[in-house]
């Protein structure tokens, strides 16, 4: 099995019409999952993985993807704030380097800074306890960077339209 890394771009030209895409936001203590409808409107968190160890985790993987039909995976990347990649965004290129043995779905990466702060602002402002928002932060992280991916599918394909139409 060969895991792909794709740009967006070429993702878009290799999905199915109705195909669904995984997010993952991967931390050191968990990965958070959410996935898109299959229009690719919409990000929804679908749950938390606990790591254990790489081959269970990706176990779990493994068995979310094929139940929720995902076509592709959309994986954040947590750079600096500076845009360049600490260690933190070689450990997720390693995990997807490492996690071609056990899936062949594409992978895009997604630019996740600051998503976790959003995420945790964002329930803070709905007054979800502390122990409420540790529950759920990973998994709606994951929302967040999909979510962010599928809107830049939709302008990418807009401005494609958009380019198209004005061709002789």
């Amino acid at each position: 099995m060969a895991t792909e890394i794709l740009t967006l771009d070429v993702l878009l030209d290799r999905l199915p019409r109705f195909a669904r895409l995984l997010g993952l936001d991967l931390g050191t203590k968990t990965i958070g999952v959410a996935v898109s409808d299959v229009e690719r409107h919409i990000a929804s968190p679908v749950e938390t993985i606990r790591r254990e160890k790489f081959t269970a985790d990706v176990l779990q993987l493994v068995k979310i993807a094929k139940a929720q039909e995902a076509f592709a995976l959309v994986i954040g990347l947590p750079l600096n704030m500076d845009g360049t990649e600490g260690p933190r965004a070689q450990a997720t290129r390693s995990f997807v380097r490492n996690l071609a043995a056990h899936m062949s779905l594409p992978v895009i990466f997604q630019d996740e800074r600051l998503s976790t702060a959003a995420v945790t602002r964002t329930l803070i402002e709905q007054d979800a306890s502390r122990a409420k928002r540790a529950e759920v932060v990973d998994r709606m992280a994951a929302a967040y960077i999909l979510q962010g991916a599928l809107d830049r599918m939709q302008r990418l394909q807009r401005d494609k339209a958009e380019a198209d139409s004005k061709l002789p």
